[in-house]
């Protein structure tokens, strides 16, 4: 699969580069209204997440700030503010955009590492307990089927799925 960090990357601004990507397209048309950050039920919540920084702050070119930090990690794909926004920018895909440039990077919290790791060893993100294949039987759904995992390790050789690394915790 082919990653985007060419040579040609590497004289774009981090705008231009976000641009560039599927889901990024429309970063440049964000006026900095705040409609997404009055939309937005996660910014309710937390103070670490503003999807109105995260564009502004992308817009600037502060891809160390985005790419490290933990705001892109926190978007539920609500689409709350998307769905609002007066200059059609598409924040949740931006912030898609954003993500895949981090992970490119190696940056990535440790759960996303977990679950590669259970994706790759047993074809699921979260194993099925027995408390659950229980209550399936109680509700009269049929019991899961076994995922087939050297064929999904197949398909995720093929697209360059591979397990992101475990970053150590700072101190």
């Amino acid at each position: 699969m082919p990653h985007h960090n060419t040579k040609e990357n590497a004289n774009m601004s981090f705008s231009e580069e976000v641009t560039h990507r599927h889901g990024g397209e429309t970063l440049t048309a964000c006026y900095q209204c705040g409609t997404c950050a009055s939309s937005c039920p996660v910014a309710r919540l937390d103070a670490r997440f503003n999807p109105r920084e995260i564009i502004k702050l992308s817009l600037l070119g502060e891809k160390q700030e985005i790419l490290t930090g933990d705001a892109i990690w926190l978007c539920t794909s609500c689409f709350n503010c998307q769905e609002r926004c007066p200059q059609d920018v598409e924040i949740a895909d931006v912030i898609y955009a954003l993500r895949n440039i981090a992970l490119e990077a190696g940056n990535s919290p440790n759960i996303y590492a977990d679950f590669a790791s259970a994706l790759i060893a047993d074809g699921r993100i979260v194993a099925i307990s027995k408390f659950v294949e229980k209550k399936r039987e109680e509700y009269g759904l049929p019991p899961l089927k076994a995922v087939h995992v050297e064929a999904l390790n197949t398909i995720l050789s093929a697209t360059g799925f591979t397990k992101p690394e475990k970053k150590e915790a700072s101190q």
